[in-house]
């Protein structure tokens, strides 16, 4: 009934609302993705993400988000996180965001052989001062580089409780 060029238009339409409707999330803060070239991680290549925050008061999530292709070969992926604090201290945390089940299935919404993967990083913490903020995401895998994983961001978000 409906004819070969009308299916793409249908499926572009389904796709820019979904989008905006998860985009409306009136309690975000922030959020970025960047591209890994070539989806291959340099671990000396971190991905920086520079926030402005000035809300002290509210309680925050933030999140680590991945995108992982179905041929990366763990089942896992360990990050070095360093925050940049606007007063020039610096911190490091090291995490393990877990990618595939146990028997090997992956996890996270999946489209194709592509899989998203949103990790709570930070739970219902508040920032202890006004300013910029950086946070670098750099792979802590012990190939280098470590192919498989597209793109990784940063997410945060008043919390909603």
């Amino acid at each position: 009934m409906f004819s070969v060029k009308f299916k793409p238009v249908l499926f572009s339409a389904i796709i820019f609302w979904a989008v905006l409707f998860v985009s409306c999330n009136g309690n975000r803060v922030f959020e970025e993705n960047k591209e890994i070239a070539k989806n291959n991680w340099d671990y000396n290549t971190p991905l920086s993400f520079k926030v402005n925050i000035t809300d002290t008061v509210a309680q925050h999530n933030m999140y680590i988000n991945v995108r992982n292709a179905g041929f990366y070969r763990f089942s896992n992926l360990f990050l070095f996180i360093n925050t940049h604090l606007p007063n020039g201290i610096t911190t490091r945390d090291t995490v393990e965001i877990t990618l595939a089940s146990p028997e090997g299935k992956w996890l996270g919404d999946g489209l194709g052989d592509i899989y998203d993967n949103r990790y709570l990083f930070r739970k219902q913490f508040k920032f202890p001062m006004a300013g910029d903020y950086t946070f670098d995401l750099i792979q802590a895998m012990r190939v280098n580089p470590l192919p498989g994983i597209m793109d990784a961001g940063v997410r945060i978000e008043k919390d909603g409780k």
